[in-house]
């Protein structure tokens, strides 16, 4: 394989796990939670390695700084709007979900519309949320094919989810509109 090709493999990576959204959706409404949990686990390992390849091969791209946070959201969305729909969580969460990446994704396009190219950089309260919803997703689906977790935990999680969620989208709205202010007020 020549360097260039091989450069390219921590994108390949992101790309499929952008596309594997789709067979979880399907499979979490038709009830196969192995065949999910197995494909979950797939995806979890692959978004470490595509972005430590993207380090090691010195291949860090503007594609995969887009693209692997967008492939988190399609996973955890479709995750749990598929959840909420078989009933395995109230539609509230995956609302909630929903709506926070929505604001982050209409945040950045409308900056970059308004006030030009960003830097895409997830912040400590973003990546708190994603892992969370990471945690529990990982958990309902667990808990489907080895019922080993306390009921408890599906009366917390939701919360949890929710409120990081909530806490993190807040946050992004807050740094989106300084942001937008610094560069109107720099450019006029």
């Amino acid at each position: 394989m020549t360097n260039a090709v091989v450069k390219q493999i921590p994108n390949i990576l992101t790309t499929l796990r952008l596309i594997l959204a789709a067979p979880i959706c399907v499979l979490i409404l038709n009830e196969n939670y192995p065949a999910v949990l197995w494909i979950a686990v797939f995806a979890g390992l692959s978004d470490g390695v595509d972005g430590w390849l993207a380090r090691k091969l010195n291949a860090l791209s503007r594609y995969g700084a887009v693209v692997d946070p967008l492939a988190d959201k399609a996973l955890l969305v479709s995750a749990y709007v598929s959840f909420a729909v078989v009933g395995l969580l109230p539609w509230w969460v995956a609302v909630v979900v929903a709506a926070r990446d929505l604001v982050i994704v209409s945040g950045a396009l409308a900056y970059h519309r308004l006030c030009g190219r960003y830097q895409m950089a997830p912040s400590i309260l973003g990546k708190v949320s994603t892992g969370v919803q990471i945690a529990f997703a990982l958990i309902v689906l667990t808990h489907q094919v080895y019922p080993i977790f306390p009921s408890l935990m599906f009366q917390i999680g939701p919360w949890l989810v929710a409120l990081v969620a909530l806490a993190s989208g807040s946050h992004y709205v807050h740094t989106w509109a300084t942001r937008a202010l610094v560069a109107q007020k720099n450019s006029g």
